[in-house]
């Protein structure tokens, strides 16, 4: 099997968040993490350091918004990639040097990616922007305490990604999930529907960053948030199961969206328990609890859908029934283990390390032994698993590696260290994994890499989270 060193294959499917409405009359597909681009091969120097080429589109030029209406080219950042520094691998592996690994790569996604008036550039696609980069830089910049970026990346995602009503008012606190080129040259946003990841994961990191850096009103932006996502993204499901009362269920974008019929549509690696904890430390109006609890009801019992008992990207629930089921046409959405579903080894990694959720762990202890016998016995996994278990295709993903590693971490860590070195170390070089245009491809292994109960803590320092000892 051969490492796909990019997340950028018209075969691979990747990243993938589609919202459609489903109700025939239109659909929107959200593709997100991924361009149209040949392969990219990895060799690797005598050092056994990968070194990466230069991939197609690296030099493309994209939008700057201080001309609205006209691409204008940054040359800090969005025309060359910098000017790389030798950065040596760990060696040996301690949290020291993982922390400074962890700092460069930061520097440098920052670099490459993040323009100078905080617009994150999804190089794989047209150098769009979409609201998950602008949240995963949000977190991201908390984490390493760099403020002026944060503040930058909010700022831009609030003066464009706003969406707005008929009136051109503003309709709510939520951003639109796509921002680039026009077919008519001007840059703007291209669809108005929202993710609910991205608000999400957004929301968390003004909470983290209003306590580090002692800023109220990110805290109050963040409850303003939260207020929309509860009303548009969570709807009351009828409990089948006790046939009494009603469950919360947190989906993947407006609500009208995600029903048909008996049917509603979920995302898996949507959810996310540790910032529903946090929300409700913030956000007593709501009961973000509840979502915590059919969080694990949900991907517990929607891992039935695979045969290899593994997290799908989408699955559908009867709501009348309250089961599970494969996605089946005409929704352009997929039941398969895949560039969306990785995250949820991230996702429920992070409650077990914030919060010691014995969900979260016994989630980690169920789910994980297929994938654990897949590398045991190969040394590899695919990076798609249809939901009968099979491999279809014959490459991997980096960004499966950070995900799985942190969830490794927690319950096999031996394996956890063969994937840092075989997997992540490997394809790492000069601050970057794979190459300078995988923008999805950065932040997973990123994170991955940096959720760990020794490096938790001092990511998370003066936020007023104290994390559980490992």
């Amino acid at each position: 099997m051969r490492q796909r060193y990019f997340e950028g294959s018209s075969k691979s499917y990747c990243g993938v968040r589609r919202i459609a409405t489903l109700l025939g009359v239109f659909t929107v597909l959200l593709t997100v993490g991924c361009g149209d681009q040949d392969d990219v091969t990895v060799a690797a120097d005598n050092s056994g350091v990968a070194v990466i080429p230069s991939a197609p589109g690296a030099n493309t030029a994209s939008a700057d918004t201080a001309s609205a209406n006209t691409a204008s080219t940054d040359t800090a950042s969005a025309n060359s990639a910098p000017t790389p520094h030798p950065m040596p691998l760990p060696d040996p592996v301690t949290p020291a040097a993982m922390i400074d690994l962890l700092q460069d790569s930061w520097r440098v996604y920052r670099d490459r990616f993040i323009q100078s008036d905080g617009r994150v550039i999804d190089r794989e696609a047209q150098d769009r922007t979409v609201s998950e980069g602008q949240a995963y830089a949000m977190l991201r910049a908390v984490m390493v305490n760099d403020p002026d970026t944060f503040e930058s990346t909010l700022n831009w995602a609030e003066e464009n990604l706003l969406r707005q009503d008929l009136s051109g008012a503003k309709a709510d606190h939520l951003w639109a999930w796509k921002w680039g080129q026009n077919g008519d040259g001007t840059w703007g946003i291209l669809d108005e529907n929202f993710a609910s990841d991205a608000d999400l994961d957004a929301v968390t990191a003004l909470i983290l960053a209003a306590q580090r850096w002692d800023r109220p009103d990110y805290l109050e932006l963040a409850q303003v948030k939260l207020t929309d996502l509860w009303n548009l993204s969570t709807i009351d499901i009828p409990n089948a199961a006790t046939e009494q009362g009603n469950q919360r269920y947190f989906l993947p974008g407006p609500i009208f969206a995600f029903q048909q019929g008996n049917l509603t549509y979920l995302n898996p690696s949507y959810y996310a328990p540790y910032a529903f904890r946090l929300f409700a430390q913030v956000d007593p109006a709501h009961d973000w609890m509840a979502l915590v609890d059919t969080s694990y009801v949900s991907l517990n019992q929607s891992a039935s859908v695979s045969a290899a008992g593994l997290p799908s990207d989408w699955v559908a629930l009867n709501t009348a029934t309250g089961t599970y089921q494969t996605v089946t046409p005409p929704p352009p959405l997929r039941s398969v283990y895949s560039f969306d579903a990785f995250r949820v080894w991230w996702r429920v990694a992070l409650d077990y390390l914030m919060f010691q959720a014995p969900e979260a762990k016994d989630f980690l202890t169920t789910y994980l032994p297929d994938l654990e016998s897949r590398w045991r016995s190969r040394q590899a996994i695919a990076a798609v698993i249809d939901s009968n278990g099979n491999a279809t295709v014959d490459y991997e993903a980096t960004s499966q590696y950070g995900m799985l590693y942190s969830a490794f971490r927690i319950v096999e860590p031996a394996i956890a260290d063969e994937i840092l070195t075989q997997k992540l170390f490997a394809t790492y070089n000069n601050g970057i994994w794979d190459n300078d245009t995988a923008y999805y491809t950065q932040n997973l292994a990123w994170f991955g890499l940096a959720s760990t109960a020794e490096l938790l803590p001092f990511w998370l320092l003066d936020t007023g989270i104290t994390t559980p000892p490992g």
